[in-house]
């Protein structure tokens, strides 16, 4: 058997989830910036590891020699979704990429496996820049929502318990927890609208307590004692009470009131 430089192959894989996780993670975070939705709620990336390559090299025939050419999934990420159809946004949004170029697609989702699992895969090559020079190498992206993550998380852990050969009769319980997982998946786009904009006050209330609080700050260093006793009062009231509006007013007050004492 042909010896494995397992360190030289796999840091190019490394350096591709590293790059793929920071553009995923930035276009989240530029949404979020913009106040424009975000379909993505987490990204996580992992490797394979050479036990695992070697595995599935062997459970599929792959020769040492043609492991790059004919594994797609040593690199990895996984983008995790609140709702299904915002699976139909990331992958449009992967389309739509020109630093990558789609090899293949598998919808486990509207073609759910036999066990339950359920999941969007996208196959793609992804071009480095390495210190030896350019190397495309393939990278597996995973679209899934949080609920089918913690069934295929579960499923995972039993079938590596059980070495594959899972019981029959739990088997069974997994499926009936696979539909009730996309059962809730769907109760949950029934009320979406509901929990996008509690999400997005929430975000607003935050924002705005964040500057507050860096007011508060400036302030100390420009006002007596007793109005900073009084303006921490006044906040302390505003934010008990759980009211936006009363939060805006209060914000915007000290606003003025920092530029007031700037000048």
């Amino acid at each position: 058997m042909e010896i494995i430089n397992w360190k030289e192959l796999l840091y190019p894989y490394e350096q591709a989830v590293e790059e793929l996780l920071l553009k995923f993670k930035n276009l989240d975070k530029e949404c979020r910036h913009l106040g424009i939705y975000s379909p993505v709620d987490s990204v996580t990336g992992r490797l394979k590891t050479p036990a695992s390559i070697l595995d599935k090299a062997g459970r599929k025939h792959i020769a040492p020699e043609h492991i790059e050419e004919e594994i797609e999934d040593i690199a990895g990420i996984r983008i995790l979704c609140q709702f299904v159809e915002d699976i139909q946004k990331v992958v449009d949004m992967v389309r739509s990429r020109r630093d990558m170029t789609i090899v293949q697609e598998k919808d486990y989702i509207t073609n759910t496996k036999a066990s339950g699992y359920r999941s969007y895969h996208i196959i793609i090559r992804y071009p480095l820049s390495t210190a030896l020079g350019p190397k495309e190498v393939f990278a597996e992206i995973q679209i899934r929502t949080n609920a089918m993550n913690f069934w295929a998380t579960a499923e995972h852990s039993l079938r590596y318990k059980y070495s594959g050969n899972i019981p029959q009769e739990l088997q069974d319980r997994l499926h009936n927890c696979a539909e009730a997982a996309f059962h809730l998946d769907q109760e949950m786009s029934t009320i979406r609208e509901e929990i996008t904009n509690a999400q997005r006050l929430n975000e607003i209330r935050r924002k705005m307590t964040s500057n507050i609080l860096d007011n508060i700050q400036k302030l100390h260093f420009m006002l007596n004692l007793e109005d900073m006793s009084a303006i921490n009062k006044e906040f302390s009231d505003v934010w008990n009470s759980n009211d936006i509006d009363k939060l805006r007013e209060f914000n915007e007050k000290l606003n003025v009131l920092v530029e007031v004492y700037r000048i």
